[in-house]
């Protein structure tokens, strides 16, 4: 090869071009790769944060937003009018139930099998988000080591860890309710356990649970601000015993501040302190996320996990609506569902769309950019097109299956937002008859008939239909992993 020196002009020009344009597409190149990679560093930021608080045993009728009159949930309500209010969100209609199908993504004649009990080998929300390099953390009632009858394991204080968590502050791990084994009640002076430790009644004289849960809450997050990070907090309110909060406690003994009162009128009304201390708790941890400034990368989701307890009735629309906890009608499984994302949701906007319980797990994989895996449910349709676009997600009918062998009675339904199919035949029109009281039969409208048709052959796809009211005691507890059900 001739040497720069001895090329003619015009030769040493074309080389000094080739190598202009050799170098400008290898910047070319490094600059690509290096959007590239900017953009995948993106994605990853990109990433959300998830909040999910599930309150316990009280429904649509106590809030504000949903026109509820009895209750003050001024940040609910809040959450509400900055963001999403759903309006047709259904869960199971008792606690456990509702846990495992939300949990892990699934109809609960898949995994259910005991009341107060996850098989520790299912896959749940949390092993996905921390598989993807989420920080997790669970913190309020756990109730799901098979301590009601005895499981093995169920004296494992590891549990809430091999369900995905790296951090735990817990309530019934492995202690009940009895003093006597070191346990106690879930409000004043509770036993708990910090990641398998036991932290006991007398440890946390004079405090109270709920506000114990959300500082554990508030510091994880304030500790893993620079990480992606999903908080789920099964709350302890507003389950019973209904007693007083730290704003209506006054001079009460301690010693008897887990004691419901006798009086109904003061059932009802610590009930309705419990209603607003919860709405209390929801904005400290709104207020800690803001204060991180992490509003626009973290998603807050406020439901409940069933209906209200049947002993309370309360003022909605100008109606009374009596709790239906247990019970498979409106008011045992319709539940709330707030979202906000802030600059990603819609502003105010109430949504029609059907959200069943199994679809939290399907929605955290979009939001974690997660791409399915065979492990993976396949019984939940994503909402989070709707959070982050405000577009309507693809279900358009869910279905119940029932059996909570913890003495209700069962069944098994398939519904639209609008009309309700039962398995023995009992057809509804839900919004216009919330009792159920009004069988529609053969006599139906044309809408009625194209949903009937539909609902019908849903049905005729189900798993066998529970039809014995279980207990305890029930020894023969079929489920059915494999069955195919869905569109």
């Amino acid at each position: 090869m001739l040497s720069p020196k001895k090329r003619s002009p015009f030769a040493r020009t074309v080389v000094v071009s080739y190598q202009r344009v050799l170098t400008m597409g290898v910047i070319a190149v490094w600059w690509t790769l290096g959007v590239q990679s900017n953009a995948e560093e993106k994605s990853e930021e990109r990433r959300p944060n998830i909040v999910l608080i599930m309150a316990d045993d009280v429904s649509w009728e106590a809030f504000g937003c949903y026109g509820g009159q009895d209750y003050e949930t001024p940040h609910i309500d809040a959450l509400s009018r900055k963001g999403l209010r759903f309006e047709n969100c259904f869960s199971m209609p008792i606690c456990t139930p509702s846990r495992v199908k939300i949990m892990t993504g699934q109809y609960n004649f898949r995994n259910y099998t005991h009341f107060g009990y996850l098989n520790p080998k299912e896959k749940t929300f949390g092993h996905l988000l921390k598989d993807a390099g989420y920080q997790t953390a669970i913190a309020g009632k756990w109730q799901l080591n098979g301590l009601y009858n005895s499981l093995p394991g169920s004296l494992d204080s590891k549990r809430p860890q091999m369900a995905g968590f790296h951090e735990s502050l817990l309530w019934q791990v492995t202690k009940g309710k009895q003093k006597q084994a070191g346990g106690g009640e879930r409000f004043w002076c509770p036993p708990l356990e910090h990641n398998g430790e036991l932290i006991t009644s007398e440890q946390n004289w004079g405090k109270y649970g709920p506000d114990l849960f959300v500082d554990f809450i508030c510091d994880f997050m304030e500790r893993n601000r620079n990480d992606p990070f999903f908080v789920y907090y099964p709350m302890v309110l507003v389950h019973d015993p209904f007693v007083r909060t730290p704003d209506t406690l006054g001079d009460q003994a301690l010693e008897d501040a887990n004691k419901a009162p006798k009086d109904l009128g003061e059932r009802k009304r610590n009930f309705v302190a419990m209603v607003n201390y919860m709405d209390k708790l929801v904005g400290r941890i709104k207020a800690k996320v803001e204060s991180l400034g992490l509003a626009e990368e973290t998603i807050i989701l406020f439901t409940a996990d069933n209906g209200t307890n049947r002993g309370i009735r309360s003022r909605w629309q100008g109606r009374e609506i009596r709790g239906g906890k247990g019970g498979m009608k409106d008011m045992g499984t319709h539940v709330p569902l707030v979202a906000y994302w802030k600059n990603h949701t819609a502003e105010g906007v109430s949504v029609p769309d059907l959200v069943d319980f199994a679809d939290f797990y399907a929605t955290f994989m979009d939001a974690a950019q997660i791409e399915p895996a065979w492990t993976d449910p396949v019984d939940g349709h994503s909402f989070f097109n709707r959070l982050s676009r405000n577009a309507p997600s693809s279900r358009h009918w869910l279905f119940t299956h029932y059996q909570p062998y913890w003495g209700q009675l069962p069944g098994q339904y398939v519904r639209t937002a609008e009309y309700k199919l039962y398995h023995d035949g009992r057809f509804f029109h839900v919004p216009k008859d919330l009792d159920e009281e009004e069988d529609l039969g053969n006599a139906l409208s044309q809408d009625a008939q194209l949903a009937r048709a539909i609902l019908e052959k849903k049905m005729k796809e189900a798993p066998p239909a529970p039809l014995e009211k279980g207990s305890r005691a029930t020894r023969i507890r079929p489920t059915y992993s494999a069955w195919s059900f869905g569109d």
